[in-house]
């Protein structure tokens, strides 16, 4: 899988994932398109994880802590529960505040500064 880039192993993904929601193939075809598909979400998966380290290397400040750079929250919003559990957690020890508001409805009283966005 060395030769295959990000795009096209994530299209080859969603074109396994629609042949097997599709359904009709044999239990071979079947479990054959399983495996190639979960190689191939392993390869995006350290794909992602090299691209995150990189990433974080650019953004390293002069002192070698992580420096928050602006982003797409459109991009952003595919995260998972616990990497945003994460993000919250590190924003609020950056900010030494007891409790960071992340999610849900705005409550009377609520500051738009404990917002992470």
């Amino acid at each position: 899988m060395k030769d295959i880039t990000f795009e096209k192993a994530l299209t080859d993904l969603e074109h396994i994932v629609e042949k097997l929601e599709k359904g009709g193939l044999s239990l071979n075809e079947s479990l054959s398109l399983f495996e190639k598909g979960v190689r191939l979400a392993r390869f995006l998966r350290d794909e992602l994880e090299k691209a995150e380290k990189k990433i974080e290397i650019l953004l390293k400040d002069e002192k070698g802590g992580i420096k928050r750079a602006a982003f797409d929250l459109e991009a952003a919003e595919g995260l998972g529960a616990e990497a945003e559990e994460e993000i919250a957690e590190e924003d609020k020890e950056e900010s030494g505040a007891k409790k960071t508001r992340t999610k849900g409805p705005k409550k009377e009283g609520d500051d738009d500064d404990t917002l992470p966005f």
